[in-house]
């Protein structure tokens, strides 16, 4: 049995915590620990929230007594998984109840769940549900989880007592409060990375808001286009050519953020992406990592034409252009409405590189200065003019056989 004093000042501790930056993790694992160090019986321990991310539509971080907290993440497909269909929680959101609490053993025993079932055999002998709305239900946002769900498991003979049952009431409302200030800041970063890239976001959370934020940078910048767009847009179903530029979208960036590089902006069916130089040191790092992303790319690609050949599909055939120098970051627009980019020559420079691509009949072309870093797998196509730029360029073109064999 806990004493009222020591709960308030877990109570107090939730509300510095609120107050703070905390790591959700950190947080749940330090909650915990406070509760059975004050006479909580707790054994197991989960804390889960709604949230707002391409991939997962939940989190949760699992306690178990002497081990360390952990962070799980759920994919948008495991909301009609089995074993959520016959969760617990599903019950509590359809009927609209804030507390679930079934005894594990003795005479008031109900295992109604496979889950409790589960937790009887591994000894457990107590199971409480609290949960709480963060937000406000409105048409966009459904009873299907808009707040947080603890749930406390004891493993003690006769379970939890009733100051016990007490205690935990009295700091969930506390919880709430810090765990609404860490899941907004959790939500603000996964939608500004989702929509501008990383350090994008990252610029944005920091106070780079306004029109004419920039800053000067150098960088490898990536441009990729994908070929016969305006035909396929003209003649394939709407839902088709969807899906076929998703896919693009996914050979042609998801390498590059594998390798560290930063997706700026889908432009129609291109791609703009950077490798940031913080130190011309790091150049001949950057360029290997944009060469394997490049070469991972191609592969995956080529494997991805050959599966949709067999279907009767489209393929897929986009040009990539490399550059490295110098170029401006940061907010254009307008004050009411900005854009995170890139912008000057060196951008202008990549995009007229790859149009090139088609006509000299390479899936890759680069400047020299990126060729440089690895001039074995790359051949020299001669100088070219470049719409709207004033100096002829030479140009190099991947050998993508030497490339594959170096990867």
């Amino acid at each position: 049995m806990a004493d009222a004093s020591l709960i308030t000042q877990i109570n107090d501790w939730l509300v510095d915590q609120a107050l703070g930056e905390p790591d959700i993790v950190e947080m749940f694992d330090g909650l915990c620990q406070r509760l059975y160090g004050v006479g909580v019986p707790i054994a197991r321990a989960r804390l889960t929230w709604s949230t707002l991310h391409p991939l997962f539509r939940a989190e949760t971080v699992l306690w178990h007594r002497g081990e360390p907290a952990t962070l799980e993440q759920f994919v948008h497909q495991d909301l009609d998984s089995e074993a959520w269909l016959k969760s617990p929680y599903r019950f509590m959101l359809e009927s609209r109840v804030q507390m679930f609490r079934r005894r594990l053993t003795g005479p008031g025993r109900l295992l109604d769940f496979d889950v409790l079932e589960e937790l009887a055999e591994q000894g457990y002998t107590d199971y409480l549900i609290i949960g709480t709305e963060l937000f406000a239900r409105t048409m966009s946002t459904p009873a299907r989880g808009r707040g947080v769900f603890v749930v406390w498991a004891s493993d003690r003979p006769g379970g939890f007592s009733d100051d016990d049952l007490a205690a935990m009431q009295r700091i969930q409302r506390r919880l709430a409060i810090a765990c609404k200030t860490v899941i907004q800041a959790r939500i603000a970063r996964n939608i500004t990375e989702a929509y501008l890239g990383r350090e994008a976001g990252d610029r944005v959370l920091q106070g780079s808001i306004r029109l004419g934020d920039i800053q000067q940078m150098r960088a490898l910048v990536w441009y990729s286009d994908l070929r016969d767009s305006t035909r396929l847009a003209e003649t394939m179903v709407s839902a088709d050519f969807l899906e076929l530029l998703n896919v693009y979208f996914e050979l042609a960036a998801r390498p590059i953020i594998a390798a560290g590089g930063e997706v700026l902006s889908f432009i129609g069916d291109a791609v703009l992406a950077i490798f940031p130089v913080a130190d011309d040191a790091q150049l001949p790092e950057l360029a290997q990592r944009a060469l394997a992303a490049l070469q991972g790319s191609l592969v995956v690609t080529d494997r991805t034409n050959a599966e949709r050949a067999q279907t009767g599909r489209e393929p897929i055939r986009y040009g990539v252009g490399l550059n490295i120098g110098p170029m401006a970051y940061g907010n254009i627009g307008v004050p009411e409405r900005l854009a995170f980019t890139a912008v000057g020559p060196t951008v202008i420079e990549v995009a007229r590189i790859e149009k090139l691509t088609k006509k000299l009949g390479a899936r890759v072309l680069a400047t020299r200065e990126v060729a440089s870093f690895a001039p074995q797998l790359w051949r020299s196509m001669g100088e070219h003019p470049l719409e709207g730029v004033e100096l002829r360029q030479e140009l190099f073109g991947l050998q993508e056989a030497a490339a594959a064999e170096a990867a």
